[in-house]
């Protein structure tokens, strides 16, 4: 007889025994747990199944090694008691075998023994056993220990889910803690853009705007135009700095829905707010006639290729080449890039780019510094990666990319 509710039909003297060995009346302690009972004796199964059940417990039985450990990963029972001396896989390998198995490991193991040597105790709990019950067994003491053993289970539980419910409060105070201090650095973000970036071309507006109103008149019609550009150029690129600064402040708290995007409007809107810049520089870029179709939100994505095309027309020879493209990374994920024919830059170089304020050569490089951290956080909020593939060769230049999901 392998796992199964015992039954009637043991001999006269286990009846006998059953009922000299009447249950106690029910403690009130039994939380309705259920009970596996291993024993090769049919009759202790039944003598003990019928107390149990009756001191409340739910009682699942098996004859035999392999039986029980069936029953303990598919019933998950709160409790084993366990006969060593059985034939084939005996109590102690069961035990052992239990303990093994993440799926039972933790349910505790009550050996019963009529070993009661040194040895033998040992053994059973270096197998994995909590206690053990000698036989014969004595009633009173069998409910004792499992009510004991169950009791001590119990409160483990209770202390895994306080310390599990303890860990979740850590996780959410690092992640609030990350979040102030994501924040803070936006405000330092601000301040330091509106402090410095802003001030050059909003001083440059109001200065020139100021020379205009005080001798307008003697300015001839071509020093007026070109004044006039100057204001339009500065203007443009407060505006910049302004979305940028709007973008910053939209990507940590706005919730948008990604959708498919149209990637040739976008770059050519990025291309036009760069316009001062690209006849400036007389920078060349080639720019393909389709692009594959992938998830994003339009005006996040302008900005990282305003920030990768600024970026590539300082940072690209004379003239500056800039080459965009496309490529499908997997069936999922789709993958922009924008080659220059700078200088290329180290390794330790690309490790810093795109933090903060992180410049690579502030000789040269002029305007807003917001730049590639905004990439970054944009990309990573849209289910992408940014990065950067470089030699360090000259001529050879930098690639720039970003990924985003397929439509």
């Amino acid at each position: 007889m392998n796992a199964q509710a015992v039954t009637h039909g043991v001999g006269a003297e286990t009846q006998q025994l059953a009922q000299e060995h009447q249950p106690m009346k029910n403690t009130g302690k039994s939380f309705g747990e259920t009970v596996l009972i291993v024993d090769d004796s049919p009759e202790n199964l039944l003598l003990l199944s019928r107390y149990l059940h009756q001191s409340g417990y739910r009682i699942l039985t098996a004859e035999d090694g392999p039986s029980a450990l069936i029953q303990a990963r598919g019933a998950k029972p709160d409790l084993v008691l366990l006969d060593v001396m059985m034939p084939g896989l005996d109590g102690f390998a069961t035990c052992r075998s239990l303990k093994q198995d993440a799926a039972t490991q933790n349910i505790p193991v009550i050996f019963l023994t009529a070993l009661t040597d040194t040895e033998s105790k040992l053994e059973g709990f270096q197998a994995g056993g909590v206690d053990y019950v000698p036989k014969p067994f004595e009633r009173r003491e069998v409910l004792a220990r499992i009510q004991t053993h169950l009791e001590l289970r119990r409160l483990q539980k209770r202390l895994e889910a306080q310390i599990a419910e303890q860990e979740q409060l850590q996780e959410a105070l690092r992640q609030y803690t990350t979040s102030l201090e994501e924040r803070n650095n936006d405000l330092k973000a601000f301040a330091h853009t509106v402090a410095h970036d802003l001030k050059n071309p909003l001083g440059s507006l109001v200065g020139i705007a100021e020379i205009l109103e005080k001798d307008y008149a003697g300015f001839s019609h071509q020093a007026v135009e070109d004044l006039l550009s100057s204001i339009v150029r500065s203007g443009r690129k407060a505006n910049n700095i302004v979305e940028e600064l709007l973008i910053l402040a939209g990507v940590h708290d706005q919730r948008i829905k990604a959708g498919p995007i149209k990637m040739g409007d976008i770059v050519h809107e990025a291309q036009y707010r760069l316009i001062d810049m690209i006849d400036a520089t007389q920078a060349e870029i080639f720019v393909p006639n389709e692009w594959p179709v992938a998830l994003g939100y339009a005006p996040w994505i302008e900005e990282v290729w305003v920030n990768y095309l600024s970026n590539g027309i300082k940072y690209g020879g004379q003239p500056p080449r800039l080459k965009l493209g496309a490529t499908l990374q997997s069936k999922k994920i789709v993958r922009f890039w924008i080659k220059d024919n700078g200088t290329g830059l180290e390794p330790e170089e690309q490790a810093k780019l795109f933090i903060p304020f992180q410049r690579l050569d502030k000789v040269r490089i002029e305007g807003h510094g917001l730049g590639l951290s905004i990439v970054r956080r944009i990309v990573e909020k849209l289910g992408g990666e940014v990065g950067v593939e470089s030699a360090g060769i000259p001529g050879q230049g930098s690639v720039f990319f970003f990924t985003l999901p397929r439509a």
